[in-house]
């Protein structure tokens, strides 16, 4: 398994001015020579002009965010991140990376969530290779492989979660936040073996496939009056069980069972209607 090693460069900036004076030293040479018919210049010009010619490839240049791998005869021989011009031996070849930030957007995905429905899913990536050696040597292509294991970590994750459900459960749609780092955990453990980083991973677009989507879209409308319901029924009665218990405490009223459940009746009634309550005055007295 390859892991990147850091491999030491010089600049280039000498060698190049170096390499300069010698290539128009040699043609300048070459050509007096050629023009003196000095047989032994002529020698001596060419072979340092071969020379200059060959030593010139060891020259580089490493832009920002980038790095650059060198191998020997097939052999890894370590990473340069060192930016600018810079100078190494001729016969390594180079290959180089981009380490900036990247962003994958997903393809939109039909898969079944944890309750069997189909749904739509695609989530947005951002990652950066991390280790130079394992993303070149480890894996066929790396931007292929993120791309590809980026697709499955969405399938799984669809499926590990339901789209929506009750407060105490996580869901696709309701845990977002939790959704993604799991996400993002899965990714990182996918990605690490090709020198990858996830820096970032969250969903793009969740919704149920077409041929459910009205249906499910009543249902979670359904499931919100309900909820909403529930809640105005919970508060009512403890307004309710409020209200009789300052009544008693205070000593204004007193009101047998009866009574009290006429009375508990009609604030239920007004407090969970959809409406404003009417008031009706009764005349008489509930035994008459």
């Amino acid at each position: 398994m390859h892991k990147e090693k850091s491999i030491s460069t010089m600049s280039g900036w000498a060698p190049l001015f170096i390499l300069l004076l010698a290539l128009i030293g040699s043609i300048w040479l070459l050509i007096a020579s050629l023009v003196g018919r000095n047989v032994p210049g002529i020698i001596g010009s060419s072979v340092g002009l071969v020379v200059t010619l060959f030593l010139l490839p060891g020259l580089f240049v490493v832009n920002p965010n980038e790095a650059v791998a060198l191998l020997l005869a097939g052999a890894y021989r370590g990473t340069t991140r060192q930016g600018g011009l810079r100078y190494t031996n001729p016969f390594y070849t180079r290959m180089k990376l981009s380490l900036k930030a990247r962003n994958l957007n997903g393809d939109r995905l039909k898969v079944n969530d944890l309750s069997g429905n189909p749904i739509e899913i695609a989530a947005v990536v951002v990652w950066r290779v991390h280790d130079t050696a394992e993303a070149l040597f480890e894996v066929d292509n790396y931007e292929s492989y993120v791309k590809i294991q980026s697709e499955s970590a969405v399938r799984h994750l669809a499926s590990a979660y339901p789209y929506d459900a009750g407060d105490d459960v996580v869901s696709l749609r309701g845990a977002t936040d939790d959704v993604s780092e799991h996400l993002k955990r899965e990714l990182q453990e996918r990605l690490g073996k090709a020198g990858v980083e996830v820096l970032e991973a969250r969903l793009a677009h969740l919704a149920y496939a077409p041929e459910i989507a009205h249906a499910m879209l009543q249902r979670q409308q359904a499931s919100a009056v309900v909820a909403a319901r529930k809640t105005i029924v919970e508060g009512a009665v403890g307004m309710v069980e409020m209200a009789l218990q300052e009544l008693g405490s205070r000593d204004l009223v007193h009101l047998d069972d009866e009574r009290k459940a006429a009375m508990v009746s009609n604030l239920l009634v007004v407090l969970c209607s959809e409406h404003a309550a009417q008031p009706v005055l009764n005349t008489g007295t509930l035994y008459t």
